[in-house]
């Protein structure tokens, strides 16, 4: 904010842009990684409500975590090593992205509800405003950008 004096342009100190908050967690694939990551996005969530003052519904929250479960869930099932959870987030959205150490792109099949499992890429494009996959020196990153309404 910048406050006029007389023709003089006063800095106040609160124009400085606010970063996101921002935390990663590591996992080795151990049983319980899982829910380690949803308890894990659950504590951020708490955090963007307390230090954003977000207003992050309940529907909103599960959201958050049923893509961490979902993208959770397939890097636990199709890499061979460890992964990572990165959350970002503001008052207003939370990005959620997955690295790990397979280079296979994930694949979305169609809509069918006779199939049983391989849903979960599905789940995460009807919750997400933006899902992008792509490949990293390491393996593969998958985002998903989940926005909140009023």
């Amino acid at each position: 904010m910048i406050e006029h004096l007389d023709g003089a342009v006063i800095a106040t100190g609160f124009d400085v842009p606010v970063e996101p908050l921002r935390r990663a967690a590591h996992y080795t694939g151990e049983p319980g990684c899982i829910a380690e990551a949803r308890s894990f996005a659950a504590h951020f969530v708490d955090q963007l409500r307390t230090e954003w003052c977000a207003r992050i519904g309940e529907r909103a929250s599960g959201e958050v975590m049923l893509v961490v479960s979902e993208l959770i869930t397939n890097a636990d099932r199709h890499s061979n090593g460890p992964y990572i959870l990165e959350l970002e987030g503001t008052d207003s959205a939370v990005t959620v992205c997955v690295y790990d150490s397979s280079d296979a792109l994930p694949l979305r099949f169609p809509k069918d509800p006779e199939r049983v499992g391989r849903h979960g890429l599905e789940i995460v494009h009807a919750l997400a405003a933006e899902v992008t996959a792509e490949r990293v020196p390491v393996g593969k990153r998958v985002r998903a950008l989940l926005t909140f309404g009023e």
